[in-house]
């Protein structure tokens, strides 16, 4: 019998699909037709409340809330001072956290302040310089956002919010790791998270759509941006943080990679969307995939469905070339969304190719940098529980 998953974090999408922005790339934004009741979707005070009550009752010393959209920042800002009380009311003297990803066109100094009061991570979506940011980031009227998304970003930075850079990479940024690493560091962004970009052609759905990034053009992105943050090192430590490399090493020093992308199966968290419909995966809220709602079903019990289990499994269902690959432990065919928006090629993941190109060029200095870090713990005479090794491993590659 399969062991039971803890309920560690929950991504929220107190908005539905609802965005102010109409970027050429979203895959989000047609869910509203899921939704088609209403044409503005906002979480009521009561699923608000639910939610937070249950998942602080269901976790335990840890717990994560993660808000996202469409975009989270159109609830305003007293729905997110709201979930701070319902925090405080609910909460068993347990260490939570609070995580905002947004498109930055509405945050203000007010907004600044908050976040920083009550120490919440924003993930801040900046697709690099303007040429760009503005090549598929458009606002309701087709214009390029960067200047506005830019001045918004580096005053998060001025207040002291912990925040960092999230880029979707298509097949037009991908040519320029470079530009853009050294980009987010001059605005002073040193957390950076790179997310390839792949959709279904929606004039023609046997391929992938043409700003989808290729798997050879991926893969050469990576070993540049992999060169450019092992060059960053000091003293042997990182002076910048890149998601990916750090999710690898996990696999590298024998614990779990945290990114859900990198695991050997999905579902680890559950998504809850505006009107506690709660699914698996936010790449797959749809309606075969529908696990309950919050309003009726316990959040520890869907996510531990077996609907959610077999959604999971779906991502070990690999072919033999994959199952014998030396790289499987470090990837596991990457995210299960990108074989099936990719319909050219079912049989291999469609970053195979990116990722052994990778990690045949990263694989010695992963290795160095492994044994140095068991070096230290041992050092040290680490006799640590499991928590307290991923608290060592954070503090070694210097993250906050």
């Amino acid at each position: 019998m399969a062991k039971r998953k803890p309920l560690t974090s929950v991504l929220i999408k107190p908005s539905g699909p609802d965005c102010n922005l109409n970027c050429t790339y979203c895959f989000y934004l047609k869910k509203s037709e899921m939704f088609h009741k209403s044409t503005v979707h906002r979480m009521s005070p009561e699923v608000q409340e639910e939610l937070i009550q249950q998942v602080l009752e269901q976790s335990g010393e840890y717990v994560a809330f993660a808000w996202q959209g469409g975009e989270p920042t159109l609830m305003g800002l007293d729905f997110f001072k709201r979930a701070i009380e319902l925090e405080k009311k609910y909460g068993r003297n347990q260490s939570v956290g609070n995580g905002l990803q947004t498109n930055g066109l509405l945050l203000n100094k007010e907004w600044a302040v908050f976040l920083k009061q009550y120490d919440w991570l924003v993930g801040i979506s900046l697709d690099g310089p303007e040429h760009i940011h503005n090549r598929y980031r458009f606002d309701k009227g087709q214009k390029g956002t960067h200047k506005r998304v830019e001045g918004n970003a580096i005053m998060l930075m001025q207040e002291g919010v912990s925040a960092n850079a999230m880029c979707c990479v298509t097949s037009y940024s991908v040519q320029f790791p470079e530009e853009l690493y050294n980009y987010y560091k001059s605005i002073g962004y040193n957390y950076m998270q790179f997310i390839p970009i792949v959709e279904t052609d929606k004039d023609d759905p046997k391929k992938a759509a043409p700003f989808s990034v290729t798997a050879v053009d991926y893969g050469n992105f990576l070993i540049k941006l992999f060169d450019l943050w092992i060059a960053d090192f000091k003293d042997g430590v990182p002076t910048t943080s890149i998601r990916h490399f750090e999710s690898v090493f996990y696999s590298y020093v024998g614990l779990q990679a945290p990114e859900c992308t990198m695991m050997k199966e999905c579902g680890p968290y559950v998504v809850v969307e505006h009107n506690g419909n709660v699914y698996g995966c936010d790449f797959f809220v749809e309606p075969q995939w529908k696990l309950g709602n919050i309003m009726h079903d316990k959040v520890i019990n869907l996510l531990n469905s077996k609907t959610l289990h077999n959604f999971g499994c779906g991502k070990a269902m690999l072919s033999r070339e994959c199952r014998q690959c030396n790289w499987l432990h470090s990837c596991y065919g990457g995210c299960i969304k990108d074989r099936i928006k990719d319909p050219e090629d079912h049989k291999q993941p469609r970053f195979c190719i990116a990722y052994k190109m990778f990690f045949q060029h990263a694989d010695p200095t992963l290795k160095l940098l492994a044994q140095q870090w068991k070096e230290q713990q041992t050092a040290q005479k680490n006799t640590l529980q499991k928590g307290s090794v991923y608290n060592a491993f954070d503090d070694f590659m210097g993250k906050f």
